[in-house]
């Protein structure tokens, strides 16, 4: 059985009492590979295991626990102080010492390497940029159109959204096996590195813009999808070449996240597929 990703990257082995569905933190995050206990929490960060949340037991942080938030927070994971009955809930060995932690189900690669990727096939870069998708079934759901598109790859935020986890690979019917992903710090430093690469940043936004059908997506692009709640940060929003929207008929003002990115993903898809690009 092969184990390794098109990248070459071992894939993290789930724990086969897999039990993330019923164990979901409070936010609907479910979890990766769970690592308990303050040894092996805190080998995983010195080692550079993908590490991301840390969930540690609220009102109980002793010098041990504060080193390792802090060693979490330096390698880019979001630190959770969370209630020990809940810790109880999540754990698989129910010897967690006051401290789990969620680990990726495949490794991140750099946006450097996703536009080589696309070099790579001779393509013009597709990308898809996740703006605070916190629900890791529409995520899973974006990574799987994605995928099927042949986009090129997903970027998502290290902060206020849903890491790789069992969940997302699941929703994502395995496609995350498949498809690059990049997780970063500073969504805007970012859109300003693709834009440095000649990337066209446009924003999905139900409010406003040119609609989909007038935009032009057979050169270099990277779509934004916004969160179902709130859209695109306000800042996000600015930083981007132009924003575009899908023509409404119905009386709802928007579709869910992951319904855009495909109707906004196979229309350039169309577009490439008819200028032979």
């Amino acid at each position: 059985m092969n184990n390794k990703d098109i990248f070459g990257n071992e894939k993290a082995v789930i724990d086969s009492r897999n039990a993330t569905e019923k164990k979901q933190n409070d936010h609907g995050d479910g979890l990766g590979s769970y690592i308990e206990g303050r040894n092996a929490v805190l080998e995983a960060l010195r080692t550079g295991v993908e590490i991301d949340k840390v969930y540690i037991a609220k009102g109980d942080i002793d010098a041990s626990l504060k080193h390792i938030a802090s060693l979490a927070r330096s390698s880019g994971a979001a630190v959770s102080e969370t209630d020990r009955r809940k810790l109880d809930q999540m754990s698989l060995t129910h010897a967690h010492q006051g401290v789990i932690a969620s680990a990726a189900c495949v490794k991140y690669i750099s946006v450097g390497d996703m536009l080589g990727i696309a070099k790579k096939k001779s393509e013009a870069p597709l990308i898809v940029i996740c703006d605070g998708l916190t629900d890791p079934h529409n995520l899973g759901a974006v990574i799987r159109t994605c995928e099927a598109a042949g986009a090129h790859g997903v970027i998502i935020p290290k902060h206020g959204s849903s890491g790789l986890t069992a969940v997302v690979a699941k929703a994502s019917s395995g496609a995350v096996y498949h498809l690059a992903v990049a997780r970063v710090t500073n969504l805007n430093a970012v859109i300003d590195e693709l834009k440095n690469a000649g990337v066209w940043v446009l924003g999905a936004s139900a409010g406003g813009g040119a609609s989909l059908w007038q935009t032009d997506f057979t050169g270099p692009t990277a779509i934004v999808i916004g969160s179902e709640g709130s859209g695109i940060s306000r800042l996000t929003a600015r930083n981007c070449d132009a924003m575009l929207r899908i023509p409404m008929s119905g009386k709802l003002a928007s579709l869910n996240a992951s319904v855009s990115a495909a109707v906004l993903l196979y229309e350039a898809v169309r577009q490439r597929q008819l200028t032979g690009r």
